[in-house]
């Protein structure tokens, strides 16, 4: 039986990877090269080999690969490593990620030694992943792997890539038994569409000529929606997301993106199906839309999609000699972290302001001795651990004080400006009036960089719970626990006292969206109708008032009210 038309289920797969000199077009020579078996979706023989290469290994490409050029002297010849290479492709499937780099690397290398190309059957898994896990959008293979709860130990090997890669297939390969039957057919489903033109685009909001849809004519069948609360999200062929819309009735609203009325929408061309999350309410509704779009990043939704623009100032004690840096979300584990601060600008200058002013650091994590100190060191602005001949404690001091300043109850950067106007007048009363000038124009400037610090901080402080009923009366609520400035926990159409209590005690990771989500539900919270508890202590204390308020709370949501005492 040919190789494409036996059960995809039995199929053998080698899954290949190739590591090259890093040189273009030619010039390209393989200098390593890892295969797996993978049969009924497990793992089995692994085979690896270096090979010798012609012309000299650039220094970036030895540190890039680990393969150094007295790897590549001692490796045996071309011909004799593809030779074995061969034996193991015979009637096997190729299989490799990327699969038209490594499949033209190893053409090259044949037709360089004189061999011929078996040219056998290919699968790469980034097509696999567009087509199905749509979801995956990074498709790089480390981050694929990620996405699909694989753990990555080492890269750019060939054989430790090979296994990866493996694994992928193994992790979607079910998926794709379950739409192709034989190889030939997982060949045909992964074959790319053709490419439209421009005036044509696949999910830039072109309309779709093949289609002829029109506006006003009927889109997805959107019957099976329910008239409840939640979230939609339209597809187009491919399964990738056009538009994610929320909506108190869903199949009301979704339906009317395709009534004669409705506003022109590009994408609407192409969308071929819908699938919907119910929530309770339309809070979270509010949420999963925001979370979605996210993820998602539809075209439709362009104006939502874009990155917050607050970042944190942070500090990680996990390095000797810690350092400030600027990131999009606050630092897990033993670390403090200020913010938010609108505008990356902003919150780099004020980490500068603050490494002058208490003499921290302003190289990177890794700490690089020197034997003179730095340029900030010369000026008498850093306090140069780089010389390898300070207190750590004289840093950790400083670095603390510096900290200090923005750990309080307010956190909004009123005790900085307070310290460097102590600084400035203790310069003036001793004449040192240079100095003095200095920290006045520091001081206008950091009372600029402040302003606003901490405002979202104290609308989200505290622990709290907030249920938002259900608009149909009925006995069931979205449950939020808003926590340190940010939503905790989330769950949708909460029924029982178990459930809510569930939501308290899982708290999930931080996240560099934190901030964006407080201002959805805060901003909800101004005008919606929801009932709000306020938490003492950690989530599992007073569990007594949870349960009443609970309990009242969803009586009163059958009975059809909004809102109950806290």
């Amino acid at each position: 039986m040919d190789l494409l038309d036996r059960p995809l289920r039995t199929t053998e797969f080698l899954v290949v990877d190739t590591e090259t000199n890093g040189r273009a077009g030619d010039a390209c020579e393989l200098t390593e090269v890892g295969a797996v078996l993978v049969g009924g979706g497990e793992l089995h023989d692994r085979w690896e080999a270096l090979v010798g290469v012609r012309a000299p290994l650039s220094r970036s490409i030895q540190r890039f690969t680990g393969i150094t050029q007295a790897m590549v002297d001692e490796a045996p010849a071309a011909e004799l490593v593809l030779g074995d290479l061969v034996e193991l492709l015979r009637d096997r499937v190729l299989v490799a990620h990327s699969a038209a780099f490594d499949r033209r690397v190893l053409a090259r290398a044949f037709a360089r030694a004189g061999l011929a190309w078996p040219d056998p059957p290919a699968l790469c898994t980034v097509a696999l992943a567009r087509r199905l896990a749509p979801l995956a959008r990074q498709r790089r293979l480390g981050t694929l792997a990620g996405a699909l709860g694989i753990d990555v130990e080492v890269s750019h090997r060939a054989l430790a890539d090979a296994e990866t890669c493996a694994r992928v297939l193994c992790a979607l390969l079910p998926r794709l038994c379950a739409h192709a039957t034989t190889p030939r057919e997982a060949l045909e489903l992964l074959r790319p569409a053709r490419r439209r033109a421009a005036r044509a685009g696949a999910t830039d909001g072109a309309p779709d000529r093949r289609r002829g849809r029109r506006r006003g004519t009927p889109g997805p069948d959107c019957s099976t929606l329910p008239d409840a609360p939640g979230v939609y999200v339209f597809r187009n062929a491919e399964g990738q997301a056009l538009y994610v819309g929320k909506s108190v009735a869903l199949r009301t609203r979704a339906r009317a993106h395709f009534a004669p009325s409705a506003p022109p929408a590009p994408w609407r061309a192409q969308a071929a199906t819908v699938e919907h999350e119910e929530t309770a309410s339309e809070l979270g509704a509010l949420l999963v839309e925001h979370r979605l779009i996210r993820r998602l990043r539809p075209p439709g939704n362009a104006r939502a999609k874009h990155a917050d623009p607050y970042v944190w100032l942070r500090c990680r004690f996990d390095v000797a000699y810690p350092v400030l840096e600027v990131a999009g979300a606050p630092a897990p584990g033993n670390a403090v972290s200020v913010g938010p601060l609108r505008g990356r600008a902003s919150a780099v200058e004020l980490m500068e302001q603050l490494n002058s002013l208490f003499g921290l650091r302003h190289c990177g994590r890794r700490l690089k001795l020197r034997e003179h100190p730095s340029a900030y060191g010369q000026m008498g602005r850093c306090l140069s651990p780089c010389l390898n001949d300070l207190d750590p404690n004289l840093y950790r001091a400083r670095l603390d004080a510096a900290l200090g300043l923005f750990t309080g109850e307010e956190g909004d950067g009123s005790a900085l400006l307070a310290y460097v106007e102590g600084r400035m007048r203790e310069a003036a009363e001793a004449q040192r009036y240079e100095q003095a000038a200095w920290l006045r124009r520091r001081l206008a400037r950091l009372e600029e960089l402040c302003a606003g610090l901490g405002t979202l901080r104290r609308a989200g402080s505290g622990s709290r719970l907030v249920l938002a009923p259900s608009p149909e009366g009925l006995a069931v609520v979205d449950a939020l626990w808003l926590r340190d400035g940010r939503v905790a926990g989330f769950t949708a159409g909460v029924r029982s006292v178990g459930e809510v209590e569930a939501v308290l005690r899982s708290p999930r990771p931080v996240d560099a969206d934190d901030i964006a989500e407080l201002r959805v539900v805060e901003t909800w919270l101004v005008t919606g109708e929801a009932a709000v508890l306020e938490l003492t202590g950690s989530a599992g204390e007073g569990e007594g008032d949870v349960s009443a308020f609970v309990e009242a709370t969803l009586g009163a949501a059958a009975l059809g009210l909004r809102r109950v005492s806290s």
